[in-house]
């Protein structure tokens, strides 16, 4: 990480997202009023928006993410141990 790049915390980042989701706030806006980049808004919007994945349960996209690399490193360990059996 640079030395001059700031770091904030996750409930500032989910304020954040959450002013955008409203639909009140754009990223101009958000950057203007914040002082944070509209790239690193976008980012943070992208990773920490809710998506339904049931009707009782929402995530955000980076737990739909981890839950993807979970789900792809048990598979390839199933494969392996499956042909480790076989062979």
């Amino acid at each position: 990480m640079a030395k001059d790049q700031k770091k904030y915390t996750q409930e500032f980042k989910q304020q954040l997202v959450d002013r955008y989701n409203t639909g009140n706030y754009s990223f101009p806006k958000l950057s203007s009023e914040y002082g944070v980049a509209k790239s690193t808004i976008l980012n943070w919007v992208r990773n920490l928006s809710p998506i339904q994945v049931s009707e009782t349960e929402i995530i955000s996209v980076k737990e739909y993410k981890a839950l993807q690399k979970k789900m792809r490193d048990l598979e390839i360990e199933n494969e392996i141990l499956k042909n480790g059996v076989l062979s």
